[in-house]
């Protein structure tokens, strides 16, 4: 779309987290005339968004909603568009869209687009240091934490955007187009937001709705429900397996990872990743399967692959002593992510979990402690659901705190040599901590003062 498109546009952005204060910020840019709301109070918002929103004469709508009528509205990926003030205003005719979309519209370069329940920040971390080292001009964004539409407004036509991309963020699209994309595993998640399984899959499935015949969507072959939401994709199925030898995609064969394209390269030994657990294997195939296809050549893929640390709070090693290991695992939000870590860990476990459940079935993960986790520690405000999944499951190893600070203390008495104490809480951190980030710095904070004391 031609960025001329905004001047004068009546645009209201919705949500000032990053997200809507990089729309702000760029549609100002664009010449656009635009108003702001936000459900928080002054007194709540960011001081420097508010500060910028004072010396920009922007009209603010701060705990309450516009009575005016809107050209478009922009949302941020936190604000569900089944808001009734949202509602209202695409009767009135606004186009409502999110921030995601804007940032693809006004954008001159190209996107490889990465999304899944889990393991998009790991994948996409790594798929951006490969296009980094393989680019001139590369940028990472999205829901990994840097807001896509302040890097689409910079982006050369050269570049390549690099871009995690939530439901929450594409149940909003409707032009997005990424040249290549992938879907790395579809498990139930943000089912008080989507209502069901068929709808969060069809917010996934918009990744790939736009792309063509001659563009491509890399897919876990291990996982039936990302086989079945590809069904009808107009773009190039590239698989990725754990589990199988296939006949084209990316697998693993005899310990080595490999992308067959009609011709077998070998991309490393597994042996030689530096990330723990079966479930970053699948990463690692993703990332290579997405920039191979991208046009990348494999020496590249390689050599960024061997070096690869890891992502920050994605089963982190975050210290030691006595004997007793401490992990950083809080992006670790839903029950599938908790059980990845789990299996990552294998045995020996003593686990720390709980916070703000978003209304999910906890017996997959009560199923799967006996044997790993040695002691179970709960804590915040939905552990009792936690709790009565574990009773059902015949699981008794627990203990229910009040807060992380108090589960921690907890843990730390119970460790023993060889145990590894695991913050991954199968919940998100809203009901204690702002976002998962600062649970998790929360948690390395605390683990420092213990090892150091």
């Amino acid at each position: 779309m031609d960025r001329e498109y905004f001047m004068g546009r009546k645009i209201l952005v919705t949500g000032l987290g990053r997200s809507g204060a990089a729309a702000l910020k760029t549609l100002l840019a664009l010449g656009a005339d635009v108003s702001v709301q936000d459900s928080k109070m002054e007194k709540d918002i960011d001081s420097d968004v508010l500060q910028f929103i004072h010396e920009s004469g922007v009209k603010a709508y701060l705990g309450c909603v516009p009575d005016e009528r809107y050209d478009m509205v922009v949302l941020s990926p936190g604000v569900p568009p089944a808001l009734p003030f949202i509602k209202q205003q695409e009767a009135a005719g606004a186009e409502i869209t999110g921030e995601l979309e804007l940032a693809y519209r006004i954008c001159r370069g190209k996107f490889a687009a990465i999304t899944g329940t889990n393991g998009k920040t790991t994948t996409t971390t790594l798929a951006g240091r490969i296009f980094g080292a393989a680019f001139e001009h590369s940028y990472v964004g999205g829901n990994i934490g840097i807001p896509v539409v302040s890097e689409a407004y910079e982006a050369p036509s050269d570049a390549w955007l690099v871009t995690e991309c939530s439901s929450f963020q594409l149940e909003t699209t409707s032009e997005f187009h990424p040249s290549v994309s992938a879907v790395l595993n579809l498990t139930p998640d943000h089912l008080n937001r989507h209502g069901s399984m068929e709808n969060y899959g069809k917010a996934k499935a918009k990744i790939f709705a736009n792309q063509t015949e001659d563009e491509y969507v890399v897919i876990n072959y291990d996982d039936k429900n990302c086989l079945e939401l590809a069904q009808g994709c107009r773009a190039k199925l590239v698989p990725f397996s754990r589990k199988e030898k296939l006949s084209f995609g990316a697998y693993v064969d005899d310990g080595m990872i490999v992308v067959n394209d009609g011709s077998i390269h070998e991309i490393c030994d597994v042996s030689e990743l530096k990330i723990i657990g079966a479930h970053n294997i699948e990463n690692v195939l993703a990332a290579a399967a997405l920039s191979y296809f991208a046009g990348i050549d494999t020496g590249i893929i390689s050599e960024e692959i061997r070096n690869f640390r890891g992502v920050e709070h994605r089963i982190e090693f975050a210290g030691q002593k006595n004997g007793i290991r401490f992990y950083n695992d809080s992006k670790g939000t839903n029950t599938d992510a908790t059980i990845t870590a789990i299996r990552a860990l294998e045995k020996n476990i003593i686990l720390l979990a709980g916070g703000d459940a978003k209304k999910q079935d906890f017996e997959p993960l009560a199923a799967e402690l006996d044997g790993a986790v040695r002691y179970l520690v709960l804590y915040g405000r939905d552990a009792e659901s936690i709790r009565r999944a574990c009773d059902d499951a015949g699981f008794t190893s627990y203990c229910v705190k009040s807060d992380l600070e108090e589960a921690l203390k907890e843990a730390v008495s119970k460790a023993l040599p060889g145990d590894s104490i695991l913050l991954s809480p199968a919940c998100a951190s809203w009901d204690a901590y702002p976002d998962f980030e600062a649970r998790g710095n929360h948690f390395k904070e605390m683990v420092m003062k213990y090892i150091e004391n």
